[in-house]
């Protein structure tokens, strides 16, 4: 299973906003610090928006901020909105044409499978990767509180 670059893009945004909640970030600051794109984060601010887990503020001082404590994001809801297809083979999203189909004992294992990837990342919150605060912190390049 591989996760999207959106998805990377995602919770890696998330990360940098949980490391200082009490500031407004912009998304250059964001991409500079990752060395991504602008316009990827455009697009991955804008759902986060739209989610409900960041805010935005206009004007001068304005940027981006967690709406919601890191400790409430957890990573399973942030992964299954932004995945745009857990079906890691055709005949899991319910694709007619196997031949063996009827019989197959591989589907149900593929998604019992991803079931339990994403049993292990709804134990997991926001807050939880952000543990090593320092060292993320100094690695991005932000200052130190």
């Amino acid at each position: 299973m591989r996760l999207t670059a959106y998805t990377d893009y995602t919770l890696r945004t998330l990360m940098f906003l949980a490391l200082q909640p009490d500031r407004h970030a912009t998304i250059a600051v964001i991409a500079r610090a990752y060395g991504v794109s602008e316009a990827h984060l455009n697009k991955v601010v804008h759902q986060l928006g739209l989610a409900g887990d960041i805010e935005t503020v206009r004007g001068r001082n304005g940027g981006i901020r967690l709406a919601r404590a890191a400790t409430a994001i957890t990573l399973g809801r942030v992964v299954r909105r932004t995945e745009p297809d857990m079906n890691i083979v055709p005949c899991l999203g319910g694709g007619d044409g196997c031949v063996i189909g009827d019989a197959c004992v591989l589907q149900g294992v593929l998604a019992e499978a991803v079931a339990a990837f994403l049993a292990v990342l709804d134990r997991y919150t926001l807050a939880d990767l952000i543990a090593p605060r320092s060292r993320l912190a100094a690695l991005l390049g932000m200052p130190a509180d």
